[in-house]
């Protein structure tokens, strides 16, 4: 069996530190941002998305530290990060359970608005991670997986918001909360494949039997 070709980290560390630390900081800011805006507008989905920009800034400030650790660990590590891209998917679908009885629809003008900012931020950090997402492993794809999968979802929340307006029902912000749970899903299995890759990486290193 081939070795699995994994970039040396430490060669890129540098650059791909500054990015993340940067992405994580934008992150962080806009999180205070939609999440007041989702309370007040009542729109699950738009709440799902603000606690996404949690996931974001903890999965980036976690490349942040790990960057510096063995091929072995950072595998863990990206393990960890598929564990936490979960977390938001799984906030969107308690609320989304406990509104299934009766679906209210959300305010739709605050909710494009903060949805347009949110594409400003994440297609920002995705555009500043697409260069360094083949250069950390897991580490830097999982980054760049959620904040490409959030601009998608960004996108379907103004789209949702905009059925929202002719039917006048909570449904459509239901619905998005389970797409949300599926990409969400989609991204954590891609970074756990990387994450065992590098795993692989780790004992082929170690002179160790790979299975």
């Amino acid at each position: 069996m081939s070795t699995p070709h994994v970039i040396d980290v430490n060669d890129v560390a540098p650059r791909l530190r500054r990015v993340v630390l940067t992405v994580a900081a934008l992150n962080f800011a806009y999180f205070f941002v939609e999440f007041f805006v989702a309370v007040g507008a009542g729109s699950v989905s738009l709440l799902a998305d603000s606690v996404d920009f949690l996931e974001d800034t903890s999965v980036n400030l976690l490349i942040f530290v790990a960057l510096g650790w063995p091929l072995v660990h950072r595998a863990l590590m990206g393990k960890l990060m598929a564990v936490i891209i979960l977390g938001p998917a799984i906030y969107a679908a308690v609320e989304a359970v406990q509104r299934f009885a009766e679906p209210t629809a959300p305010k739709v003008l605050p909710l494009v608005l903060a949805s347009l900012g949110a594409i400003v931020i994440n297609g920002v950090s995705a555009l500043l991670l697409v260069r360094v997402r083949h250069t950390g492993g897991s580490l830097s794809r999982a980054a760049f997986l959620s904040a490409r999968n959030d601009v998608l979802v960004n996108v379907a929340v103004i789209a949702m918001g905009l059925l929202t307006v002719g039917t006048r029902s909570g449904w459509p912000d239901l619905i998005l909360g389970c797409g949300i749970i599926l990409l969400a899903v989609r991204a954590a299995w891609e970074v756990w494949e990387v994450s065992e890759e590098e795993r692989l990486a780790a004992k082929a290193l170690a002179g160790e039997e790979i299975d």
